[in-house]
């Protein structure tokens, strides 16, 4: 007997993308997609459809990734504390689930997101326990030029010269909210918050903005490579391994009940751009 799939679920995660070949599920390479769906239908003896917040390439990290996924059962806290468990303890290691979040029917884990914050990772310092977590660069930059590159983003809105466009992509145009780098140690950090991301962009941007820290480029340059609207003017793209999505915001009304964690509540519920300028203030 068929039964209706009328329960909603948004599934909060975080992986480590080293060893999968994106979030999307392929035909001959392993995803995070493919992992997880087969995951939920083994547990939950149904076939599940699981659909992401967006695709990540092949290499790219997360800690704050969210799926969604629809069930018949209406689930309690203490249910879906045992469905983490068993998930958790199903997964690949490299896959860890934070929470099942219950949601409106008509929530979408990608379509629903109001923006994306990802973060890249570059160590000055040749450290065998980041390799796999950062791009290893030691040569010198002008952080403080890359700081008002950064800017610059923030007064634009197509960004096709920093994209691999597949055919589906119907807008090039991205509101960017926050992009900043802060150096912590040895490890310089770029962080960047926008409502909708392209293919490859975070990437591109980043050796770009890195281009202009060597000063390869000016700011005058970075203004016409952006306004060109051509891929080839822009700087490479940097290596997958440093990217981490790290959180998605939602609104508030997406969620049915208040998170199982309340110290996790930041991640979907407030503007991570916001937290940031405001930890800038304290």
């Amino acid at each position: 007997m068929n039964r209706s799939l009328n329960h909603r679920y948004f599934l909060r995660l975080s992986f480590n993308g080293e060893s999968f070949h994106g979030w999307q599920s392929q035909h001959n390479a392993p995803s995070i997609q493919s992992t997880l769906r087969d995951a939920l239908t083994i547990i939950l003896r149904e076939p599940v459809e699981v659909t992401g917040a967006g695709r990540t390439d092949a290499g790219v990290h997360a800690r704050g990734f969210y799926a969604h996924f629809d069930h018949a059962a209406e689930l309690s806290i203490s249910e879906r504390s045992e469905l983490i468990c068993h998930l958790n303890g199903f997964l690949p290691d490299a896959i860890s689930i934070q929470e099942i979040l219950p949601v409106r029917g008509d929530a979408h884990a990608r379509f629903s997101a109001h923006s994306r914050t990802y973060q890249y990772f570059i160590t000055k310092k040749k450290d065998p326990f980041q390799q796999s977590f950062s791009w290893y660069y030691p040569g010198n930059l002008d952080v403080d030029l890359m700081n008002r590159g950064a800017e610059i983003l923030k007064n634009n809105l197509d960004f096709t010269s920093f994209a691999k466009l597949p055919k589906e992509t119907k807008t090039n145009i991205c509101q960017v909210e926050y992009a900043e780098w802060e150096e912590k140690d040895h490890l310089l950090v770029f962080t960047i918050t926008a409502d909708r991301f392209l293919r490859n962009m975070v990437r591109a941007i980043v050796g770009t903005l890195v281009e202009l820290g060597r000063g390869k480029i000016d700011l005058e340059d970075l203004d016409r490579i952006i306004l060109s609207k051509d891929r080839r003017a822009a700087g490479y793209s940097v290596p997958a391994n440093g990217l981490f999505l790290v959180s998605i915001n939602y609104p508030e009304e997406t969620f049915l009940d208040t998170p199982d964690d309340p110290e996790d509540s930041d991640t979907y519920r407030k503007d991570p751009a916001a937290k940031a300028e405001s930890k800038k203030k304290i």
